[in-house]
């Protein structure tokens, strides 16, 4: 491929230099440029892209591609400059790796909370249903049967268009990938042909990044703001802000609920800690997923499998087979007859959702334990939140770190603090080490009594200033069950 026929889909203000060499990488980390590169400078949060231009010509680009209209010109080396560097990265990615999501049915999923269950699942049962697929989530990246651990939601426009790159290789027919706000905004996935985009819901998450709630919003109005007409959108209406973010698409939307007409609808009849019974478009269900909220990921996932043309005898019955995202009310048990359950819950709303339902699954008499942090360097104004709504619900609450990273976790566990009224106060300890916390929430459970670790869910480290250490919820409370 050659610089011309890789910037042949963008708009560009001005080319200085030959665009018929040769391209063998494309780079927007100048560390990672060699002979042949393509590098991208793009503006970012923290750094600037622009400033290492130097370092990529020196170490063998070919081609830069900048907003800078004054960039200095370079023997042998092509200059592009363009409006705005990262959507054009998005669409440069696409092109360099073939567009691969054009040979792809391409199915994203955006909202504060669900993303990995709908993703995941919705890779599992077309999976189940014949159709070799691929997978890009929080939990980890998959094409194929091929297994790859993952660090970020939403992967960089390189490494995203690579990984779906990847698939098309393999030989998968299907992709499905949690879209995040950051992603959206950084339009990272601004190169995809989507033919599906589902949205679960949107409640207080990420403002520590986006500001407030309303720019959180557009952030993920962009995702259907973007599709093309042969698309679909499907929205909770459940959630007040599913019509605002269909509102300008041109998609076919179609939507789900749980408590209001719409295509697809749901109606719990029993909820039980080992599943759930479930009346889907007028057919009773029986399911292994527990909750409302888990109700409603179903609801999502069915809703796109038919709309993607599927048989609906056979989805219903992919549907009953299914287990949770790991970390997603990951139940687990041990010798003391304890129910243990690990949820990734890391908002207000998710907490919420998961102390809700397991107060609706106990058995009279048993009690509920929450153990529950709030990360470092992360929107601070949930903390106290959190807090609140675990003391609020819960009979015992041992407040712990989650990954506190650059912060002091007491500092952490002191704002959560102010969210607990003073009558609450007696049924809440504050244990910092995390490890020590899961334990004493083991030792406090009696037979018959759930424990719900909160916050951290499938992740196998704790962020601790800078360095991410081994640590797994699941194992440490397999450790203290038995």
């Amino acid at each position: 491929m050659t610089i011309k026929e890789l910037i042949v889909d963008i708009t560009v203000k001005e080319i200085r230099g030959d665009v018929n060499q040769s391209v063998e990488s494309l780079q927007s980390d100048s560390r990672r440029v060699e002979a042949g590169s393509v590098f991208v400078a793009v503006k970012g949060r923290t750094t600037d892209g622009h400033k290492f231009i130097d370092n990529a010509v020196d170490r063998g680009a070919i081609c830069v591609i900048t907003e800078n209209t004054d960039e200095k010109e370079r023997a042998n080396v092509c200059v592009i400059i363009v409006e705005n560097s990262a959507s054009v990265l998005a669409h440069v990615a696409s092109a360099f790796y073939g567009h691969p999501s054009k040979q792809l049915v391409m199915v994203g999923v955006t909202g504060t909370n669900g993303k990995t269950t709908v993703a995941t699942l919705l890779y599992r049962l077309f999976t189940d249903l014949g159709h070799k697929s691929g997978l890009l989530s929080t939990i980890e990246n998959r094409i194929g049967d091929l297994v790859e651990s993952t660090k970020y939601t939403t992967p960089d426009a390189i490494s995203v268009q690579e990984a779906l790159s990847r698939m098309v290789k393999a030989g998968c027919t299907h992709a499905f990938m949690e879209v995040s706000s950051h992603s959206l905004d950084q339009k990272r996935v601004e190169g995809i042909e989507w033919d599906g985009a589902i949205f679960t819901n949107i409640t207080h998450d990420h403002l520590d990044y986006h500001g407030d709630f309303a720019s959180y919003i557009k952030a993920k109005k962009i995702f259907f703001d973007g599709l093309s007409a042969q698309a679909f959108a499907l929205v909770n209406t459940d959630d007040k802000h599913a019509e605002v973010m269909v509102q300008n698409t041109v998609a076919k939307v179609s939507n789900y609920s749980l408590t209001k007409i719409a295509d697809f609808r749901a109606r719990v009849i029993e909820n039980r800690i080992d599943g759930l019974h479930l009346e889907l478009n007028g057919i009773p269900l029986h399911v292994r997923l527990v909750g409302k909220f888990n109700a409603s990921n179903l609801l999502a996932i069915y809703g796109a499998a038919i709309l993607l043309g599927e048989n609906q005898d056979q989805v219903l019955t992919g549907l009953s087979k299914l287990q949770p995202a790991e970390g997603r009310f990951d139940l687990m048990t041990g010798r003391k007859q304890v129910f243990a359950v690990v949820d990734y819950a890391h908002t207000p709303d998710a907490l919420y959702n998961v102390l809700s339902t397991l107060i609706q699954v106990r058995t009279s008499g048993s009690h509920l334990i929450c153990v529950v942090g709030c990360g470092g360097d992360r929107d601070r104004t949930k903390r106290p939140e959190m807090a609140r709504i675990a003391a609020s619900l819960a009979d015992q609450v041992i407040l712990t770190s989650d990954n506190p990273r650059t912060e002091n976790p007491d500092d952490i566990l002191d704002q959560m603090w102010e969210g607990i009224i003073k009558e609450k106060q007696d049924q809440v300890l504050r244990i910092t080490d995390r490890r020590e916390a899961i334990r004493a929430g083991v030792l406090m459970a009696k037979a018959g009594d759930i424990l719900l670790v909160a916050g951290k869910g499938h992740e196998k480290y704790q962020e601790i200033n800078g360095h991410r250490y081994p640590f797994d919820d699941k194992r440490v409370l397999a450790e203290a069950l038995a």
